[in-house]
């Protein structure tokens, strides 16, 4: 049985997508050591924002999870971008997950289990981390959700 992070992707339905390109003067990700640092991703979908606005106010606790979960497609995308093979990857260390919602929002972690649910099925233990969830007014573009990572690589 093949249990690379390719098969293991395929076997959840997803094929990555390309890694999208900054949108301002940074870079998409940055290796310092053994450890890679992703930008913050949004909820791309065929190179479009999949879902805007706030939680709390126009999207439910559901529509920010599957947000979330496309944020960590992007991370995974970006990873592979830097690696080149995604099986370069030893752990996933932390994710800082970003939630767009109402000031009486309180299910900011309930939204990220979107993106660590899919860290862990994607990545089996590799995919274990540490996270924080915050919530904030905005994000980029109207996004609801922003997820950036930290992983340990060869």
């Amino acid at each position: 049985m093949d249990d690379s992070i390719e098969a293991r992707l395929a076997d959840l339905g997803v094929t990555l997508p390309p890694a999208a390109a900054p949108a301002a003067n940074y870079v998409p990700f940055m290796r310092s050591g053994d450890l890679l640092f992703t930008a913050g991703q949004l909820p791309l979908k065929d190179g479009r924002l999949a879902a805007a606005g706030l939680l709390g106010r126009d999207l439910d606790t559901a529509a920010g999870r599957e947000a979330a979960r496309l944020c960590a497609i992007n991370v995974l995308a970006q990873a592979k971008a830097a690696l080149g093979d995604l099986d370069l990857v030893r752990r996933l260390v932390k994710i800082t997950v970003f939630v767009a919602s109402t000031p009486d929002f309180a299910e900011q972690h309930l939204v990220a289990n979107g993106a660590s649910d899919f860290f862990v099925a994607a990545l089996g233990e590799k995919g274990r981390h540490a996270r924080s969830a915050v919530g904030t007014a905005s994000l980029p573009l109207d996004a609801p959700v922003e997820v950036e990572a930290i992983l340990e690589v060869e």
